[in-house]
């Protein structure tokens, strides 16, 4: 590019870092990770979200839910950037950012080294910015606050080997090490480092930030580029397992990728988000943590991995909700944390204002306490599908499944609180009372396809018992479809799952009814409401405030036109929801159709999978898929609605 004649800013004359710089976008961001936790990197070239040594532990940068004085580490041209262009490096967790200037173009590249195989080693996070063209100055803000941004850490510059420095910040149990060239240096008053340099066409500079286990001495030097080379050959590896064709391929490999980035590695658990507190709607109370284990997320995300070739994770997972619910199964929880521990108190973080000012923000989540009945056929569906795709079954898995189903046939009838975690009253969701007779379902079929030990007759009796029920009073006559709850007038997004999940054919006159419904009262273009929050309702959930389209919905109303034989509505939808994305592939909770702008959590394990899944059943169209499913004896997700099918109920194969 040509170049400019104008001189370079002098470095004494260089503006300060903004002392309550907003974060940016929800879209703005993406992701990296270490399979142990996650680093949200923005668009100008800020870590804004970091959370260390896990997923769950306490943020050391925080100004996603603040601003600048919350922590972040920003490497950015200290100049006007013209255009930013990133993307990941093929399919790895590698970030590239280019900025592009007036004198030139730079590229800074973000990773973190995954070493799931070595517990005791720490959070590596690599930054390293290279000249392209031209000559940029560059500025390098680091702002280190432990503790959700309420402790300010004692930093102190340490003499290593070689006549080379580092920087250790420590604050009672929290210690990171920063190397790298040229070192940050103090900034009088304001309890942050900062450094200012050039770089020209050919010329690079390379950090590496290391969490460390105890504030004596810091943990050793590592060569930022070794740690690269590591971190794009793991990440290659891996995604050479996936075994996807159909439409959106780039995507849907993106999405696993991701999904496979918030799997806590020691122990197999899987996170729904590495974020708290993102609104759902701005100037609204809906902020939750996600940061833990939903039986129900897990369960989904180990099934999207597992169905196009990712199947390392399936007893990894199995192994992981075999500790997480040993016990009583009358204790079994909705969700853990990543390592199987119970308790999830949740409290709020007063000092940090939210997410561009929307409080509050929370730290665990009370919804662990919730009895929600659908997580008993989440996890039956889970294992059962696993067996057919042949995960030996073990006697603890199946003793804990016949445990799970001994405590459902005593609670079976009780109301709960439903898919969405309500925080109203308790009812009979037809969503839940679904999952029911989907974990009987399951386990007279794991009695009479595998010849496990079971009282089937009962468990058959009891299916057909909540088939016919939900038949009854889940459906209304009035809307002409299934309701949110039993002798309710409300619609659900969740019962678009129905042929999904085998309770009925998708060209059924009652889910052709249902999907009517809810594209005349719940779509927008092709977003999908999970239920109504227009003001003048009362919501189900008990909460105030609306909130944005589901994203996850939105591709389960896809999979109901494909199932409805609706095949080209479908893959038009499909293909219009993919583009949904951001930048680099990855969604949030929600979307705000008015705003055009992502809220909730991010990047949502649940909408990721929702994109997976949705792809994974219309690749099934395409006859080579087919045939090489019936070939190699895999078994699709999405064998039960499939099932009904073969039964006589042509989709679209």
């Amino acid at each position: 590019m040509g170049l400019s004649a104008e001189p370079h800013i002098p470095s004494s004359e260089v503006p300060p870092a903004s002392g309550a710089g907003l974060p940016g976008l929800i879209e703005d961001y993406a992701m990296l990770s270490d399979l142990r936790t996650a680093a949200l990197v923005g668009k100008d070239g800020s870590i804004d979200w970091l959370c260390v040594p896990r997923f769950d532990s306490s943020s050391c940068f925080s100004r996603l839910l603040g601003d600048d004085r919350a922590g972040h580490w920003r490497i950015t041209p200290v100049e006007e950037v013209v255009e930013v262009r990133r993307r990941y490096r093929d399919d790895t967790m590698i970030l590239e950012t280019d900025f592009h200037t007036a004198h030139g173009v730079v590229r800074l590249v973000d990773a973190m080294e995954p070493h799931p195989d070595h517990e005791d080693l720490p959070t590596r996070l690599i930054r390293t910015v290279y000249g392209i063209s031209g000559s940029v100055q560059m500025r390098l803000d680091w702002v280190v606050r432990f503790a959700y941004a309420d402790s300010v850490p004692w930093v102190r510059r340490v003499q290593e080997e070689e006549s080379t420095e580092c920087i250790f910040a420590v604050a009672g149990p929290d210690a990171v090490v920063l190397r790298g060239e040229p070192l940050p240096k103090p900034v009088p008053h304001q309890r942050a480092h900062e450094a200012i340099f050039t770089l020209g066409a050919g010329e690079s500079r390379a950090w590496v930030m290391q969490y460390s286990w105890t504030a004596q001495t810091p943990p050793a030097w590592v060569d930022p580029a070794e740690c690269l080379r590591r971190t794009e050959r793991f990440w290659r590896e891996w995604a050479g397992k996936i075994q996807y064709t159909g439409p959106c391929e780039g995507s849907v490999r993106r999405s696993l990728i991701t999904l496979k980035g918030l799997i806590y590695a020691p122990s197999g658990g899987i996170v729904a988000a590495p974020t708290t507190s993102l609104p759902e709607a701005l100037g609204g109370s809906r902020n939750w943590d996600y940061r833990y284990c939903w039986l129900r997320d897990a369960t989904l995300t180990l099934l999207a991995l597992d169905s196009l070739g990712c199947g390392a994770e399936a007893a990894a997972w199995r192994d992981w909700l075999l500790r997480a619910v040993a016990g009583d199964p009358a204790d079994l929880q909705i969700m853990y944390a990543i390592d199987g521990r119970r308790h999830l108190l949740e409290w709020e973080a007063d000092w940090l204002t939210g997410y561009h000012g929307a409080g509050p923000v929370r730290v665990g989540n009370n919804a662990f306490r919730q009895r929600q009945l659908d997580v008993y056929g989440e996890v039956m569906d889970a294992l059962h599908l696993a067996r057919e795709r042949g995960l030996a079954e073990t006697a603890e898995s199946w003793a804990l499944q016949r445990a799970l189903l001994h405590d459902l046939e005593r609670i079976w009838r009780l109301p709960d609180r439903g898919l969405w975690e309500v925080r109203g009253p308790e009812r009979h969701f037809t969503h839940s009372r679904v999952m029911v007779w989907v974990a009987f379902d399951r386990a007279v079929h794991a009695v009479e396809e595998f010849g496990l030990p079971g009282p089937v007759e009962r468990w058959r009796d009891l299916r057909d018992r909540v088939h016919a029920e939900v038949l009854l009073d889940g459906w209304n006559d009035q809307l002409g479809a299934f309701t949110q709850y039993y002798g309710g007038t409300e619609l659900d997004a969740a019962t678009l799952m129905l042929p999904m999940l085998g309770f009925l054919p998708g060209t059924d006159d009652r889910i052709l009814g249902t999907i009517a419904a809810i594209d005349r009262d719940l779509r927008h273009g092709d977003l999908v409401d999970r239920y109504s929050t227009d003001p003048g309702i009362s919501p189900v959930d008990g909460l105030s405030g609306r909130e944005g389209s589901f994203i996850a919905c939105s591709f389960w109303f896809v999979n109901a036109l494909e199932l409805s034989g609706r095949c080209d509505e479908a893959l038009a939808m499909f293909h219009r929801l993919v583009a949904l994305a951001n930048d680099v592939g990855l969604y949030s909770e929600e979307y705000d159709s008015d705003t055009r702008r992502f809220t909730g959590n991010f990047p949502q394990a649940f909408s990721q999978l929702a994109m997976v899944d949705s792809a994974a059943l219309l690749a099934l169209n395409t006859p080579r898929r087919h045939e090489q499913d019936r070939r190699d004896g895999q078994v699709s997700r999405h064998h039960h609605a499939r099932r009904h099918a073969d039964d006589g109920h042509p989709g679209c194969s």
